[in-house]
C-alpha cells in the first residue's frame, strides 16, 4: 500500500508539470502560427499533428520585404512555475537554430528568450528559465532575465537571417 501511494503521488506531481504533451487527438488549433507577414513580410508556416501524434511546426523563412521569421504560439491558463527551474522540450528538429519564447502575461509586450540548436534527432533541450532574456520586436530588453513564478504563453520562433524551409516536431513540453 505505501508503494501504491508513492507510485500516485509520482504520477499526480509528474503530470502537474506537463505543458503540453501532443498526441493523435491535439486539436493544432490550440497552436497559433504568425509570421513576419504582419509586418509585411512573405514568410509561411504551418501547424499540424502528425500521424504518430507530435506537433509539427514548418514552412519556409523568406528574406523578401524585411521579413525573416515564422513562429507558433500556444496561450494558456496560468502555469505556475515558481518550483521549476527547466522547462525542457522533447523534438525533432531539422538541423536549424530555433528559439523557445514565453511570457509571464499575455498582455506582456516582451517575450523571454533561449536560442538552441537542433540535431536531426529526437532529443530532450532543456532550458534555464532563469537565463532566458528579455525581448522586443527582435531587440534584447535592458530589465532582468526571467524571474517570474507563472507563464501563460509558450512559442517556438525560427528567423536566423537567411531563407530556409524548416521542420520542426513537437513531443511533449514540461517543467523541471
Amino acid at each position: 500500500m505505501k508503494y501504491l501511494l508513492a507510485i500516485i503521488i509520482l504520477i499526480t506531481t509528474m503530470a502537474d508539470k506537463t505543458i503540453f504533451d501532443f498526441d493523435r487527438d491535439t486539436d493544432p488549433g490550440k497552436w497559433e502560427v504568425e509570421d513576419d507577414v504582419v509586418m509585411g513580410g512573405r514568410s509561411s508556416g504551418h501547424f499540424s499533428i502528425s500521424e504518430e501524434g507530435h506537433g509539427v511546426f514548418e514552412g519556409h523563412v523568406s528574406l523578401d520585404n524585411n521579413g525573416g521569421f515564422s513562429s507558433v504560439r500556444y496561450k494558456t491558463d496560468k502555469i505556475d512555475v515558481s518550483d521549476s527551474e527547466y522547462i525542457v522540450v522533447r523534438l525533432k528538429g531539422d538541423g536549424k537554430k530555433y528559439q523557445l519564447r514565453v511570457k509571464h502575461e499575455l498582455n506582456d509586450r516582451p517575450y523571454y528568450v533561449s536560442t538552441f540548436d537542433t540535431s536531426g534527432e529526437w532529443e530532450e533541450v532543456k532550458v534555464r528559465m532563469a537565463d532566458m532574456y528579455p525581448s522586443f520586436h527582435g531587440e534584447k530588453l535592458d530589465i532582468p532575465d526571467f524571474n517570474h513564478d507563472a507563464i501563460e504563453e509558450v512559442t517556438f520562433l525560427i528567423g536566423n537571417k537567411k531563407e530556409q524551409d524548416f521542420k520542426l516536431l513537437i513531443d511533449k513540453i514540461t517543467l523541471e
